[in-house]
Parts: structure tokens; sequence; C-alpha cells
């Protein structure tokens, strides 16, 4: 790809440092890797003293490349009123993980404003202070390809309407389902509603010169709806992790058991089974000094089910952390969790955090569909065992022998896997091959 000419990209994206999670993750390693592979970045985001973050995390900022251009707007959005009227502190988290385990009234009146007054999401007031500067970016010459990436997916609409006003490559890259992601029957659509957000992602899957999704499954998802798209022009590019985050050595406790979760874990992320087997292997191997972690954010629910089976006195609650604290974490465990909601389209769910964890070198237990994308990752790596959630024998006798094998031996670590096709360099080479493939069409076409 040297010898290919420099591709100006404008790359859209509402999260970006000092935001924090996984989104913001994606879009920072991308335009850190893109210059290798003959893309030149820049990035338009919402100016963050208006924007709307459930998280935050400033240490972020110090991986943005110094030379990278970073435009940033005004937005109009409602959180702020939602804060006021609500009394709540935090705006809603993904999921919806910091809200209690049955609405109120009021969170059920909240949800049903989002979910039809707020098309395709609530975010879409910075849409068109994003469009204007946008505009002015791109009459001026300096951007010849778009990336418009989602959620909140009324970024994709700002794709939509750039790629009609100017007809410059567009990808459009969807890190989530749309209208079948796992809470969206949270939000009280109604049949009106639900028709038009169906409409906006049809035109934004059709329209778009190329769609990039993070899972075999998403692309199947999208596929097998009622539109017509070249199944060409979908590109898997999943999450990764990038080997400069990697830099801690591993040390797991020589005299605890440990078991880590890292990220948010919201109600229909289904644990009972492993909870069941840990509170079991507790009472009978009292030699063993069982201790669970979780690092992020715990919905009420899932801390509700930890008491009820008994395992409150040996959990660990730490709140949201730095990224580069959450990996000390991962460095730090014996084994790590890993659980997909328990949702119908859980099928096309692939955690970001799941490619971290393969980095890690730990031993995976995760709770999920089998046969899914992540059950085939995590066989393809060696990096652990997927159980469905009712297959409480085949975890016990999993989560017993491992125990056994940590009495003679406490570091569990794994060898080094099969992970490097998920590294944030070679990922981001492909989406660039993607952006010269389009960019080159485009040329042959004047």
């Amino acid at each position: 790809m040297e010898n290919q000419h420099s591709v100006n990209l404008l790359y859209i994206s509402y999260y970006w440092p000092p935001s924090g999670g996984p989104g913001v993750q994606r879009g920072l390693k991308f335009c850190k890797y893109f210059p290798y592979f003959g893309v030149q970045p820049g990035v338009l985001t919402v100016d963050e003293k208006q924007a709307s973050y459930p998280l935050l995390d400033p240490s972020f900022e110090k991986e943005v490349p110094q030379d990278l251009v970073v435009h940033k707007t005004a937005t109009s959005e409602p959180f702020e009123y939602y804060k006021k009227l609500s009394g709540k502190k935090e705006i809603p988290y993904s999921g919806f993980a910091n809200q209690k385990s049955k609405d109120s009234l009021l969170d059920k009146a909240f949800k049903f404003v989002r979910g039809n007054m707020f098309i395709p999401d609530a975010r879409v007031g910075w849409n068109k202070h994003a469009l204007a500067e946008a505009e002015k970016q791109i009459d001026a010459g300096k951007y010849q390809a778009i990336l418009t990436t989602s959620p909140p997916h009324s970024t994709q609409l700002i794709g939509l309407k750039l790629k009609k006003k100017f007809n410059l490559p567009w990808i459009a890259d969807l890190r989530d389902p749309w209208t079948n992601i796992h809470y969206y029957d949270q939000l009280y659509h109604t049949a009106l509603a639900k028709r038009l957000d169906q409409r906006y992602e049809r035109q934004v899957l059709e329209q778009a010169d190329a769609l990039v999704v993070t899972s075999e499954d998403t692309k199947r998802l999208f596929l097998n709806k009622p539109i017509n798209i070249d199944p060409d022009k979908i590109y898997v590019i999943p999450n990764g992790y990038d080997e400069d985050d990697f830099i801690y050595p591993s040390s797991p406790p020589e005299d605890t058991f440990l078991i880590t979760y890292t990220g948010t874990i919201a109600e229909n992320y289904n644990i009972d089974v492993f909870l069941k087997v840990i509170a079991h292997l507790q009472s009978v191997h009292s030699e063993i000094n069982y201790k669970l972690r979780f690092v992020g954010k715990v919905s009420e629910g899932v801390r509700k089910r930890i008491e009820k089976t008994g395992l409150l006195g040996i959990t660990e609650f730490v709140p949201y952390v730095p990224h580069k604290e959450a990996i000390q974490y991962l460095m730090q465990t014996t084994i790590l969790l890993l659980a997909i909601p328990d949702v119908p389209t859980v099928y096309s769910n692939v955690p970001g955090k799941l490619f971290e964890y393969l980095a890690s070198n730990k031993q995976i237990v995760c709770l999920g569909p089998v046969h899914s994308d992540t059950d085939r990752i995590i066989d393809e790596c060696g990096a652990g065992r997927l159980f469905h959630y009712s297959a409480y024998d085949l975890m016990l006798d999993h989560m017993t022998q491992t125990s056994k094998a940590w009495k003679i031996n406490p570091n569990l670590d794994l060898p080094v896997m099969n992970h490097d096709q998920y590294s944030r360099r070679v990922l981001t080479e492909k989406l660039a091959f993607v952006i010269h493939q389009l960019s080159e069409k485009q040329s042959s076409s004047l």
C-alpha cells in the first residue's frame, strides 16, 4: 500500500477524547495508524464542553496524535434537561446499565420521549452543527473521503447528507446494530417512530459506498433485512487491541483465585450460572480463596443477583477507571469473566473487551450464545471456553478443573495465542485498503 497516493479522510465521530469507552478507542486507534497506510485523517467531533458523554477518560487525550487536525463543533441536546427533571447526576449508559432494574413511571416517560421525539437518538441535535463544519471543510478541498462511525446512529445521517451533496466516497462504520440493538424495545417506540427509524437505517445501508461492521453476525443481520445491499460492500473489521497498551507484566495473585470482569454489565447480562458455580466451589473448596472483581459500571440488578447467591462478601466493585488502569487490572488477575447480553440479537454482539482479554493471554470464561462469533474467536485463539447461559454442569466441571490446576500453579496464563489478526495496526490496514479502493474507483469514474 506504500505506493498508493495519500487520501485525506474526514472521520466523523461523536465520541472522542476525553470521552471514554470502546467506541472512542476504535476511532483513536484508527487515526493513530492510518498514516502508515496512506490515509491522512482529520476528525470532526463535538466540543467536549457541550457533549453528553456517559463516561469520561481524559487519559485518552494523551494518545491523540499531535499533528491530527480535530474540528470541534457546538451541539444541541436534551440531556441537561433530563438531569434536571429526573434529579439524576448521570445520563443513561449504553444498555441503561446505570438504570434501576424496574423503570419508574418517570423513567418510562423519559424513554418514551427519547424513543419517539429524538430519532434515531437523542444526539441528533449535533447533526446540524457537524454538517455545517463538514461542508465548510469539504468545500475548502481538504478531504476526499468521508467515514461516519456510530452509535450514535444519528451520525450516519450526516454521512447520508454529505454523500448526496458532494458524492464523495462514504464509509459507514456501524459498531453496533441499529434497530436490532439489544435494548431497542426499552425505548417504547410507537409504530410511526419505528418506521421512521427503519427508513433511516435502510437509507444508510443502501446508499453508503461501503459498510463496516464488527462481526460476521452483524453482517448477516443486515443482509437478512428486506433491503437492497450488495454483500460485497460490507466489510467485517472487528474491534481489537493495541500492542502499545500492553506494557504491564502479568502479576496474578498467588494466594487468591481472582476472577475479573471489566466494563459495563447491564441487567440483561445473564451470569447467574457462573455465580452459582462460584458459590458451589467456594462451599466445597474452602482451601481456595476465591474473589470476584468487577471494574466498571455494574447494574443494580446484577448486584442483587450477586448478593442473592451469597457472593457479596468476596466481590469487589471498582468504579469506571481510565483505560490504561483497566488493562492493569487485566494483567493482575487469575482468569477473566466475559458476558454477552441474553437477548434475541445476541449473535451479532462481539464485545470490544474480548480482544484486550485476548491480548492479556489470560484464560477467559464466557457466558453467551454457542456457535456465535465470540465463541468462534475464543476457540480459534485457544483462549478459554464459552458456555451457554444454562450450562451449569459444563461450567462447574471446567471451573473445578481450573481450580485444581490453580492449586498446583497459581499462574494460569496462557502461552502467546493466535490473536495477531486483531491488533489495531492490522485492522487499520484493512480499513485503509477499503478507503483506497473507493478513492481509486471514484477517481477512475471522473
